[in-house]
């Protein structure tokens, strides 16, 4: 809101009165910073001090220093954990960690399920706080597999590159098998 545009012209030309206003804008502006970022903490995406909120509500154990990222992710998958352990609930948690896609498989004579990263390659960066969150939800006489993806010899054969096109793209080892030409 700019208070100048609402007063009359004479007043707003005025050099006093410019000042005045000037300073109170400001203070509207911080005020309505504040309202924004307030507001921001009711979501969890954008929360940031009110992260520590979420956590205390849903009975999270919180851990201060890890990224933000994670602790939404833990957030997330508590909200979405709530009810009936379902093959889509897993799936729905396991997702909000990882940040791709990711293949439930049952196995039920063993009491066994396999979460299986597809839409990212490799280790999830929040691996453990994906396996504190499962734990909490899964039924008690179920055991969890995770299996992680990476390039295959197949895949790698398709790209049809020499071992020199390949040695230019300056890949580590742990970008490699997660490359995705």
């Amino acid at each position: 809101m700019k208070l100048k545009k609402y007063l009359p012209s004479f007043i707003g030309n005025s050099k006093i009165f410019s000042k005045i206003y000037e300073i109170e804008q400001s203070e509207i502006d911080d005020y309505n910073n504040l309202i924004e970022d307030l507001v921001n903490q009711c979501f969890v995406e954008k929360a940031t001090w009110g992260l520590s909120l979420w956590e205390d509500f849903l009975d999270i154990k919180a851990n201060l220093s890890s990224p933000k990222d994670f602790r939404r992710s833990a957030i997330k998958a508590k909200l979405r954990g709530q009810g009936v352990v379902t093959v889509e609930l897993i799936k729905n948690v396991s997702e909000s960690f990882s940040n791709g896609e990711v293949e439930i498989t049952e196995n039920i004579e063993p009491y066994t399920f396999e979460i299986k990263f597809v839409g990212t390659r490799g280790i999830p960066p929040n691996l453990e706080g994906l396996k504190k969150a499962i734990e909490d939800i899964k039924p008690a006489h179920l055991s969890i597999k995770y299996k992680f993806t990476y390039m295959t010899w197949d895949e790698f054969e398709s790209y049809n590159r020499t071992w020199d096109q390949w040695e230019e793209l300056n890949l580590t080892w742990d970008e490699f098998e997660k490359y995705r030409g």
